[in-house]
């Protein structure tokens, strides 16, 4: 199902993005200087939109080419407001991609289908979803007052009344960040936003929407405990007594056995093959370690710091890729060493045996 319009915001690139649009014909924006947020971006473009139904879309992100088609159906139901697909990797090349892949894996075929069936998602991703354009007119357009503007509107519009819809067999590829840098960049991003939508919401959640202000406490109380969690073996080994190798391997088999099952299920679903979804379980501890440290901060200063005045709420707006002069690793030339210098003859000019550029 092809779509009615096509816009592209340049919101203060230095990459070319707003010639090579244009290049397909697509109607490019460019405001007069850097909105500085997602949000802001897509409301730029919101007056000019002119469809009953606004699909917005990363730069970074792919979709099936019947993303459109099997996500349509959802507003066949003049009740649903949001609705957003099914969000896999597109590159597992280093560790953080390959920690997401898995993250990914499990959450959207595990996690969303739940949320889903219960009528309650958490979030409706705002790499690729869909919204009624009179709902987001209602709304002032997309909410800026946070620094996650998908699940502000996802818990918006349920609040009012309103159904927010996963569709998982409507598929979406987003380019995740490929090094701890900016994976941090993200994840801090994605945590204290959580905590921000908890301190604006989470009291009319519990009063008008009990189903999802149980996935949201769930949430938290998984944030809480992964510390304890994670020190469960030392805890076996020092406090009873149970050798490090036994308490180990229990809390290694426990891990299994929650996530093998609905990563099969998820290979199954993505025609993946299997033994490559298990080599990249060993990397998701990585990302979990970068999650639950911006989860505890994110909780410490937007939950407590914010609201006694002793800290700022998080309003910088970082993507995952934002230094254009940045080079990812996989894309970098290979190094070039010149012939190491015989002894005792040392290059002009120069005062070691090689040069390492």
């Amino acid at each position: 199902e092809p779509a009615h319009q096509i816009i592209v915001v340049d919101d203060g690139s230095t990459d070319r993005t707003g010639e090579v649009a244009r290049s397909y014909g697509v109607t490019v924006l460019r405001p007069t200087q850097n909105l500085g947020s997602k949000a802001k971006a897509q409301n730029h473009a919101l007056p000019h939109c002119e469809g009953d139904i606004v699909l917005a879309v990363d730069a970074d992100t792919i979709l099936a080419p019947d993303y459109i088609a099997k996500l349509r159906p959802a507003f066949d139901d003049p009740s649903v407001a949001i609705a957003a697909g099914n969000v896999q990797t597109r590159f597992t090349r280093t560790i953080w991609e390959r920690g997401r892949a898995i993250e990914y894996l499990f959450g959207f075929h595990w996690h969303r289908p739940i949320q889903a069936g219960a009528h309650s998602p958490m979030v409706c991703s705002g790499c690729c979803s869909a919204f009624r354009r009179d709902v987001l007119l209602a709304q002032g357009g997309f909410p800026e007052r946070t620094i996650v503007e998908d699940m502000d509107l996802t818990w918006t519009v349920q609040i009012e009344g309103r159904k927010a819809v996963y569709a998982g067999d409507a598929v979406a590829w987003a380019a995740d960040p490929e090094t701890l840098p900016y994976l941090r960049k993200q994840v801090h991003r994605w945590m204290a936003g959580f905590f921000q939508n908890v301190r604006l919401h989470l009291g009319r959640l519990l009063l008008r929407k009990p189903m999802l202000a149980l996935w949201v406490c769930l949430a938290i109380l998984e944030i809480l405990i992964a510390p304890l969690w994670w020190a469960t073996p030392a805890l076996l080994t020092f406090l009873w007594q149970i050798p490090a190798s036994h308490a180990v391997t229990w809390w290694m088999g426990t891990e299994l056995l929650l996530l093998t099952p609905p990563l099969v299920y998820a290979a199954r679903r993505r025609r993946i093959p299997l033994h490559h979804v298990l080599a990249n379980i060993p990397f998701v501890y990585a990302t979990r370690a970068v999650n639950t440290y911006y989860a505890w901060k994110g909780l410490v200063i937007e939950l407590i710091l914010v609201p006694l005045g002793l800290a700022k709420t998080l309003t910088t707006y970082e993507k995952g890729r934002g230094d254009p002069a940045y080079v990812p690793r996989h894309a970098r030339p290979p190094k070039s060493r010149a012939p190491v210098t015989p002894p005792g003859s040392l290059p002009a000019g120069g005062t070691g045996a090689y040069s390492d550029p």
